[in-house]
């Protein structure tokens, strides 16, 4: 069978004061022209569907929409989990309508997915707390899928039934995963995970979560689970919440973030963005293509010593979303601004990097360099201010009030 591999659409995220609406209407319309062409058997959605708990209409009308297109009327199954952005509630509302198109949502860690059948031949053959296995039409195989949308640390051990709040949460997930996997996941299927959550090898560096992303390691949040914790039936596993596409090789059995489908922030600026194509069968590993998505605009940074400089690489890169820092030797005069930005639509940030700002404001106060990111700038504030540096959890409790200032 074909799977097709997505996450992280955001749909009515805005950077800055631009709306992304078009370019996720155009992406996602790339998203539904790959399933159809590549002939995928189902499409796996990991998470963070919306921006925010409440998204705006227009972005709910194409979620819906792109949904029902990808699923061909019922012959193609979707199976769609909730992020850290979603409200559990608000994703599985749609739930027995969407079931009529071969829709399946899941809000929780211990959704419970309805048993049906469509003419189509598509099927829930089995059903409880984080799995189901599908008959998917025209496919032999069975599809089985451990589910674990997101939730927070003290949630997920409570939805999966833990009573041992010491207990390490990857521990907890480990256990009711094996035992899902040695109960319904034999070889005659094809076995996958599909989850929201940070995930890495044990040993590696910790991955990077987007600038403006709602950090899952922060206080009260989930912690980091480890790719040793997958059973060893897992063919595949479908992850979402970073936006950089990254795969991680666990012996024969791939374990990757797709990615989001559009650059969301300016960490994400010159990223390549796709979606993935699992080619996979009963008892053989699966095998993976990475198709680069192309639509929407591309956002780049750009640091340009003259006016001259930057208005020719405003004009070399038009259709784009721009951060742009001038070095300049006074501050940025309105006039000089008025031509920027008349040079460009697309540009989001405009920083003045002054070189000479200690001598124009008379004084020897400490000078601070704009082009630095909140979080380094928060850094810098904190030992000019306390004459230490910010420890691990003050970082994290930073990150999380300015993804929550984002919203």
């Amino acid at each position: 069978m074909k799977l097709l591999h997505t996450s992280d659409w955001h749909l009515g995220k805005h950077l800055n004061s631009f709306s992304r609406h078009a370019e996720q209407q155009e992406v996602l319309q790339e998203i539904c022209e790959i399933a159809d062409r590549e002939q995928v058997n189902a499409v796996i959605v990991a998470g963070d569907l919306f921006d925010t708990y409440n998204p705006p209409t227009e972005s709910t009308e194409l979620f819906y929409k792109t949904l029902k297109r990808l699923s061909s009327n019922g012959r193609r199954a979707v199976i769609a989990i909730a992020g850290n952005h979603d409200s559990p509630d608000r994703i599985e509302a749609p739930d027995p309508l969407a079931r009529e198109c071969g829709i399946i949502f899941a809000g929780y860690p211990n959704s419970v997915v309805p048993t049906f059948e469509l003419e189509s031949g598509l099927k829930v053959l089995q059903s409880h707390e984080g799995f189901i296995s599908l008959a998917l039409p025209g496919v032999a195989e069975p599809l089985r899928i451990l589910l674990t949308p997101y939730a927070n640390e003290f949630r997920l051990k409570t939805y999966l039934g833990q009573e041992d709040s010491e207990e390490e949460l990857r521990t907890v997930l480990q256990q009711n995963w094996q035992q899902t996997a040695d109960m319904c996941c034999d070889s005659k299927g094809v076995n996958i995970l599909l989850s929201h959550l940070l995930m890495m090898r044990k040993g590696d560096e910790l991955p990077e979560e987007p600038d403006d992303e709602k950090p899952i390691l922060h206080v009260g949040g989930a912690q980091v689970i480890y790719t040793e914790n997958i059973p060893a039936q897992i063919q595949y596993t479908a992850l979402g919440h970073l936006h950089r596409k990254q795969r991680f090789n666990t012996n024969s059995t791939p374990v990757v973030y797709s990615g989001s489908p559009l650059s969301y922030s300016f960490s994400e600026a010159n990223q390549s963005k796709f979606v993935v194509i699992i080619d996979v069968q009963a008892g053989q590993s699966a095998t993976m293509a990475e198709i680069e998505l192309i639509k929407g605009k591309r956002l780049l940074r750009k640091r340009s010593e003259t006016m001259a400089e930057a208005l020719a690489w405003l004009a070399e890169n038009e259709n784009s979303l721009v951060e742009l820092t001038m070095a300049t030797d006074t501050y940025l005069t309105a006039e000089e601004r008025k031509r920027l930005f008349a040079a460009h639509e697309g540009i989001v940030t405009l920083i003045p990097d002054v070189k000479n700002r200690t001598e124009l404001s008379g004084s020897s106060k400490h000078s601070i360099d704009l082009s630095k990111g909140m979080e380094e700038l928060f850094s810098e504030y904190f030992l000019h201010s306390k004459g230490q540096n910010p420890n691990d959890n003050i970082l994290k409790l930073f990150k999380e009030v300015l993804s929550e200032e984002g919203d």
